[in-house]
């Protein structure tokens, strides 16, 4: 049996990759739907930028530390 060993950066890309698109969500819904009662600077649209920021590096981490595909030798 091979034992086959996934890098903690690649969960770690994931992780931002959910929370990234988790947010981004939620900061659409905000920017189409805003509350009734609007914090000091919600006219910049943190959740977007964040969730967005969060997005790019979850697909960074997530690509470059992907497990590798082992091709077998003959």
């Amino acid at each position: 049996m091979k034992e086959h060993s996934v890098s903690i950066w690649f969960l770690i890309g994931l992780q931002l990759f959910l929370y990234g698109v988790l947010i981004t969500g939620a900061g659409i819904y905000q920017f189409f739907n805003p509350p009734a009662q609007r914090t000091v600077l919600f006219e910049l649209h943190s959740g977007i930028w964040w969730g967005a920021l969060m997005l790019a590096a979850g697909i960074g981490y997530t690509v470059a530390f992907r497990p590798a595909q082992k091709r077998p030798t003959s």
